[in-house]
């Protein structure tokens, strides 16, 4: 399978390339993602990122990690216990060199238990569920890797807006999937090209999927383009 995310951070950091990556969606036209914004120190993050990476405690997970400039952050300012996780070899390559000292090459749906404080989902971290009739069964899932009194710190967005409105307020939807925000994904990187299935999924949909997988769904910060930071933490506690 092609690494072209983890292939493009590699070559960046180690100067081998500096060519940025492309990215194209089902319902977006061709974007340039520059390589820097991929290595952005916590003060060139934007808000709903440094409120995630305030409110981490005890041990984290950091899904989906990339570059690793979460947990670099968390690791050498904030001094906490911090494992970068991304399926991406060329990122968790990338992590071990920027000095990140807990990695995991993996699909963090095939771990088969942890004992984690704060699972830290950002960067559209609810993309990795994919679909939306699979995001209950994959958060019950991530509980297994959840303490009892965890938290699970999420970032996505509600792209209802780029549909086009009636007069009424309706937005006409034209997609083949069962949810306006399953996309077709595709990433570009020197001459190669490399496509998944990505879920931008807004906020109400998030809690009531998540409350069906005995998560309590808290609103934390809203951004100024439709976007939001969620905290789930298990109903029992």
């Amino acid at each position: 399978m092609k690494d072209l995310f983890g292939k493009a951070l590699y070559n960046y950091f180690t100067k081998l390339s500096k060519e940025d990556l492309l990215t194209e969606t089902s319902i977006s036209e061709q974007d340039i993602l520059p390589m820097s914004y991929l290595f952005r120190t916590y003060d060139q993050m934007p808000p709903i990122e440094q409120k995630a990476l305030e409110l981490s405690k005890g041990s984290v997970l950091d899904i989906g990690a990339g570059s690793g400039s979460h947990s670099l952050y968390l690791q050498e300012v904030r001094g906490m216990d911090v494992t970068a996780l991304d399926s991406s070899k060329g990122s968790i390559e990338t992590c071990r060199l920027r000095g990140i000292k807990k990695v995991i090459n993996n699909d963090v749906f095939t771990l088969q238990q942890g004992a984690f404080d704060t699972l830290l989902m950002l960067m559209n971290g609810s993309g990795i569920f994919q679909k939306h009739q699979q995001v209950t069964g994959k958060l019950n899932k991530l509980k297994s890797l959840l303490n009892p009194s965890g938290q699970i710190l999420i970032d996505s967005s509600d792209i209802i807006y780029m549909f086009d409105q009636d007069e009424d307020g309706g937005h006409w939807v034209n997609t083949p999937y069962d949810y306006y925000g399953e996309l077709d994904y595709t990433l570009k990187y020197q001459g190669e090209s490399q496509s998944t299935t990505w879920l931008y999924l807004d906020f109400n949909s998030l809690c009531t999927l998540s409350e069906a997988a005995g998560f309590k769904c808290e609103l934390i910060l809203e951004g100024d383009h439709y976007d939001y930071l969620a905290r789930l933490t298990l109903e029992s506690v």
